[in-house]
């Protein structure tokens, strides 16, 4: 299932249009975040976004925050927009564990989060970026004590940011094959190039080696692949690109 997080059309309203060119383009579902549902107004416009275009929304991101101390939201929006996956996207630098323990303990904190909405039948986990893949000062890999500390936590893999944290995607697919339900498909521009989008590319228009690391996903099943870019100059030419390429792999 080709997916679109919506965050990459952020700087382009309204939504609604952005709705309507993705399902022009060929896309079948959208991945939200939580300007998407951050009031109920915000959730109905969602919602008829998606019932206009016949997208669906199988997987949402939620912060921390809203996991851990607003779980009836959370469950009444994930229900309201049909989906079947959240996953927590971010935290950020001040709120970031220093040591391996610290990160061990982390995911012991996502994997309590976790239990009232596995228990109403979502699944849970973690979305990446870059600051996972490298050592703290103890030479831990937050990313390894995170999942020891969060034994059934899934991982929504962003693959370009594990490049970024200067590892190496398909090590990581392979060791944690039984996790990976869902993945973040985008690019990198090649070195200097594309500044002005923060150095990332249209999927298939970067450096990233789509085509193995999607034989590699789709062997362990994964199913939702969703396109983002973080920073498109024109997220019309980016949602239309990628899945263009991605179609071809």
């Amino acid at each position: 299932m080709f997916s679109y997080q919506l965050y990459s059309s952020r700087n382009f309203p309204p939504m609604s249009a952005t709705f309507e060119m993705l399902a022009k383009a060929g896309y079948t579902a959208v991945e939200g975040y939580g300007a998407l549902y951050a009031d109920d107004a915000a959730v109905e416009a969602t919602k008829a976004g998606l019932a206009a275009t016949g997208l669906t929304m199988p997987t949402g991101h939620f912060s921390l925050s809203m996991l851990e101390n607003e779980a009836p939201k959370v469950l009444s929006i994930a229900k309201s927009l049909k989906m079947q996956k959240l996953y927590c996207p971010h935290i950020g630098p001040d709120d970031r564990p220093a040591t391996g323990k610290g990160w061990h303990d982390f995911g012991t904190r996502l994997e309590k989060a976790a239990h009232v909405y596995r228990a109403e039948g979502y699944g849970f986990g973690w979305h990446n970026h870059d600051f996972e893949f490298r050592p703290t000062a103890d030479g831990a890999i937050p990313q390894e004590e995170m999942f020891d500390g969060g034994p059934h936590l899934e991982w929504e893999i962003d693959v370009a940011w594990v490049i970024r944290g200067g590892a190496d995607p398909l090590a990581w697919i392979d060791r944690y094959k039984d996790r990976i339900t869902a993945a973040h498909v985008k690019d990198i521009a090649p070195q200097g190039e594309n500044a002005d989008e923060d150095g990332w590319a249209d999927v298939g228009h970067g450096t990233v080696d789509w085509p193995a690391i999607m034989a590699a996903l789709r062997a362990i099943g994964v199913r939702h692949f969703v396109m983002e870019h973080d920073n498109p100059s024109d997220a019309t030419r980016f949602a239309t690109r990628a899945i263009a390429s991605a179609k071809g792999y």
